[in-house]
């Protein structure tokens, strides 16, 4: 079958690549588009082998909401530029499509359907690209936040009537906690480490004993400090960012009878 000028150019939209690689490939192909896309797959595969190697430490991060399920995805990429092109973060934000439409909770792995668009991304842009990080979360009420870089982003699972706003507002409050600001290291006190609440409560009984005070007055003082160390590492307690004014912890937000029951935030690399 003979190939039209017509036909190369064609791939050549689709895949990005020289006049010389397409047209060779649709002949090999004889004529077929969807099998010259396979052959140079394959041919370019080796290629992005050999950058495999190579640091990929941009990327970015997209999030896919349903009804009781939210997925993030990071896509990762060797430069920002491509990180920024039209094209990645399409092509990321079909990915957390895929994922979401997944079962299971937690940290997932990638299908060959979420594959897929990233073999094309590696022949267009010719760059290290891969899946760094699937994440899917479920629960009765879910929520996500991508901040407008997309190298850092939040999701969040539930029970109860809560507001896809109260929910997206969440995300961004846990989005933005980076030092110095304090990150939540859990929803609520259950969830705090141990190691982490015991050294944070010997600390304070010691600073309280070095100040002179009797050990029974330097334990009611280090569980008055603990109480506000637990509020300030766990979400429910600590003042909601997008009401700073009103010096309300999340909790407080919450309508009755709901409740968060874990999120995750990711930032690029991470």
């Amino acid at each position: 079958m003979s190939v039209t000028a017509k036909d190369v150019m064609a791939l050549r939209k689709r895949t990005g690549l020289g006049m010389m690689e397409c047209k060779q490939a649709l002949g090999d192909a004889n004529g077929d588009m969807d099998e010259a896309v396979k052959l140079l797959r394959e041919r370019l595969g080796g290629k992005m082998d050999e950058r495999s190697d190579r640091e990929a430490g941009e990327g970015a991060i997209a999030i896919a909401k349903g009804d009781g399920a939210v997925a993030l995805v990071e896509l990762a990429s060797e430069t920002d530029f491509a990180a920024r092109n039209d094209t990645f973060i399409a092509a990321a934000q079909q990915i957390a499509d895929l994922a979401l439409a997944e079962s299971g909770s937690g940290e997932i792995a990638a299908t060959d359907a979420m594959q897929a668009p990233v073999e094309d991304l590696r022949i267009t842009i010719k760059e290290n690209i891969s899946i760094r990080k699937i994440i899917r979360l479920t629960g009765g009420a879910a929520g996500g936040y991508v901040h407008h870089t997309r190298k850092a982003g939040a999701i969040i699972a539930g029970e109860g009537d809560i507001a896809d706003d109260l929910l997206t507002g969440i995300c961004q409050h846990v989005t933005a906690t980076i030092p110095p600001a304090t990150p939540a290291l859990a929803v609520d006190e259950a969830g705090l480490p141990k190691d982490q609440y015991d050294a944070a409560k010997a600390a304070a009984v010691q600073e309280a004993k070095d100040s002179g005070k009797p050990d029974e007055i330097a334990d009611k003082i280090a569980t008055g400090k603990m109480r506000k160390w637990v509020d300030d590492h766990t979400l429910l307690g600590q003042i909601y960012l997008r009401e700073m004014d009103a010096k309300k912890p999340i909790r407080d937000y919450l309508p009755d009878g709901a409740s968060i029951t874990t999120f995750v935030r990711h930032e690029l690399g991470g």
